[in-house]
């Protein structure tokens, strides 16, 4: 048989259960549904940052971002200055991309025939770090990030058509085209749309439909609470955290919709072209949805937090593999995997050379997609050593097993069994003192072995005033 094709699907600040085959009730996605229906739907799939230019350098390199150096999102300006974001600590310094010296998976796709098609947002890097220095034979509507849905947007490489453009069916249309003319040779698709980040833009209709939606499940009036969180108020960054509580906002569903939409194009244009029985096709996220800051547009409940925090809310994610030659049709894993594993995982399941040099940190998950189960691929780690846009502080984190350890930079420890206690509610570290001291260690220890840089000590640093908790409606 012929090589397969890949289409990896990267969606932009979609939460964990932001779709209706992993919970949702409010927003509505027919095509994602179907594709997970068709394949293996993953309970336990991490990415290795709650925000996302680590994560994208992550799935590209293989590598986790504390051995990049790339620990947070590239700003507007290209970087983001230590000492910019200030508190107790100064948050660490970090790289504004991905260097061209990594031996990205576009590369050793496209090094072993294949045609190599990155598709909307990049954001590890601009100039000489674009896609087409990374390995990518075609570049459509790449950026860091956009300013507008609508035409005209901030977009390189892809100029709007007219004045009603909406930017997401743009790039459903641009894909579609490519498969449709892809010709017999075997290709690798980055799909990165800029959905569902903000800012909140959808069409009127859509709108529409959901306003009407939440009024008849009476979430019209259910908004978000304010309140301190999961540590105690004096320790926030003299300001309130707004949770959404529920998912409830229209223009967030009618993202997710037209999102939908044009997954739907992108499975359409696969059948007709007559290609589903040999094409991989992997739908992700690259952290959590955004749930307390920015208007906190969805909710990621039972989860806490979301983007920005390494709780599980900011780093879960959705994932669902399709490939009906080889992964049964509505299957589910219980397997722990996260961003670093999707190389390994591709070359082997295309019957590619491992790059083990490269992918130092990701494990093969393919006998997880053949149904194998038991399947250990060892710890996974975050490194976040930054005060997050969200309302977070520097921390690092370790899932092993079912053991979660999260180390605040400056000091407090906090323990959780998620096969208990999915919402990280229940603090174990004062129950467990052996299994803090074992999960610290081996943290610290992966710490070393990356070079991870940490975050220093604010000379100027005041405590901040308890921030005064209330509700709203």
């Amino acid at each position: 048989m012929s090589k397969p094709n890949v289409i990896f699907i990267l969606i932009d600040d979609l939460g964990w259960n932001d779709l209706s085959f992993t919970g949702s009730s409010f927003y509505e996605t027919p095509n994602i549904d179907r594709l997970a229906a068709a394949g293996m739907n993953f309970t336990n799939a991490y990415a290795t940052c709650p925000v996302c230019s680590p994560t994208r350098a992550s799935i590209l390199s293989g590598r986790y971002p504390a051995r990049l150096g790339l620990t947070n999102f590239i700003g507007r300006d290209g970087h983001w200055e230590q000492g910019s974001e200030k508190g107790k600590l100064l948050s660490a310094p970090y790289i504004p991309y991905l260097p061209t010296t990594e031996y990205s998976i576009a590369k050793a796709f496209r090094e072993n025939g294949y045609q190599t098609w990155h598709v909307g947002k990049w954001h590890v890097g601009e100039g000489k770090y674009c896609p087409e220095n990374h390995g990518f034979d075609v570049n459509i509507g790449s950026y860091k990030m956009q300013h507008g849905y609508f035409a005209p947007w901030n977009t390189p490489y892809l100029p709007s058509k007219s004045s009603d453009d909406y930017l997401t069916d743009r790039l459903g249309d641009e894909a579609e085209k490519l498969i449709m003319e892809s010709g017999g040779t075997p290709f690798f698709m980055h799909m990165c749309f800029y959905q569902v980040h903000i800012p909140l833009m959808a069409k009127t209709d859509r709108i529409a439909k959901y306003e009407q939606k939440a009024k008849s499940m009476g979430l019209d009036k259910v908004r978000a609470i304010v309140k301190g969180g999961h540590f105690s108020s004096e320790r926030l960054k003299d300001k309130h955290i707004m949770r959404r509580i529920i998912q409830s906002d229209p223009v967030y569903a009618a993202m997710i919709e037209h999102l939908d939409d044009n997954i739907g194009k992108i499975l359409d244009a696969v059948d007709r072209k007559g290609i589903a029985e040999n094409t991989i096709i992997v739908f992700t996220s690259d952290n959590g949805g955004l749930s307390t800051a920015e208007g906190s547009p969805t909710c990621n409940a039972p989860l806490a937090e979301g983007k920005g925090w390494v709780y599980d809310g900011g780093v879960k994610v959705p994932l669902a593999i399709t490939w009906p030659d080889r992964i049964t049709a509505d299957s589910n894993t219980d397997a722990i995997v996260c961003s670093t594993d999707f190389y390994p995982t591709l070359l082997e399941a295309a019957g590619l050379q491992f790059q083990p040099e490269q992918h130092l940190d990701g494990k093969s998950f393919f006998q997880a997609l053949e149904g194998k189960t038991g399947i250990d691929r060892g710890p996974i780690f975050w490194h976040y050593p930054h005060y997050s846009n969200q309302g977070s502080e520097p921390a690092c984190s370790i899932r092993k097993g079912d053991w979660k350890l999260i180390e605040f930079f400056d000091g407090p420890v906090e323990l959780y069994n998620l096969a208990e206690d999915v919402g990280e509610n229940n603090d174990l570290a004062s129950k467990y003192p052996e299994i803090v001291s074992e999960l610290l260690a081996e943290l610290h220890k992966w710490q070393d072995e990356m070079h991870a840089v940490k975050p220093e000590p604010n000379p100027d640093w005041k405590p901040w005033r308890e921030a005064s908790l209330k509700s709203i409606d």
